[in-house]
């Protein structure tokens, strides 16, 4: 309003985001747990653009791809926590969506690697309603889909901290 720069990304730890190649496209800034008073978004991303488009994007897909199809599936998860932390537990065919819900594109996108996933989502309910919907999108474009269950974990990250062989 008084013609002043404001940084977007203030107060924040930034991912970088690929895209399939590996080069960076955008960004995405999660709020540091000490500035979270819950009254702005825990994840602000980069604006959309011509090469940055969040329902294309896998997070993490540029570095998967080849252990996807070594494995045979792709683990996917909801946000860029849950795919470090998956990732440094070991598991190296786990990609994520980027603070939107699994579409179409994203589909094509494993579909090049793989047509077999394993789901992982938050349990909170806005977890399990992406999850149903996640596993209706990818039944109807003809993916084998399992469900990776938590116990009592909210989420991926939660577990492997927990205990890294959790997932293994």
């Amino acid at each position: 309003d008084r013609g002043m720069v404001y940084d977007r990304f203030r107060g924040r730890i930034m991912f970088p985001i690929h895209n399939h190649i590996g080069k960076v496209v955008g960004f995405t800034g999660r709020i540091l747990p000490q500035l979270d008073t819950g009254d702005m978004g825990k994840y602000v991303n980069s604006p959309e653009t011509a090469i940055f488009q969040k329902s294309k994007l896998l997070y993490g897909f540029w570095k998967s791809k080849n252990p996807i199809r070594d494995v045979g599936s792709a683990f996917l998860v909801e946000g860029q926590m849950d795919f470090l932390m998956t990732r440094q537990s070991g598991m190296k065919n786990v990609v994520a969506t980027s603070g939107t819900a699994l579409t179409a594109e994203h589909l094509r996108s494993l579909r090049r690697a793989t047509d077999r996933l394993v789901l992982s989502f938050d349990s909170d309910e806005a977890g399990l309603n992406a999850l149903e919907r996640a596993i209706d999108l990818a039944e109807s474009e003809d993916f084998g889909v399992k469900v990776a269950r938590l116990g009592e974990f909210k989420d991926p990250a939660d577990a492997v901290v927990a205990d890294p062989e959790f997932l293994g």
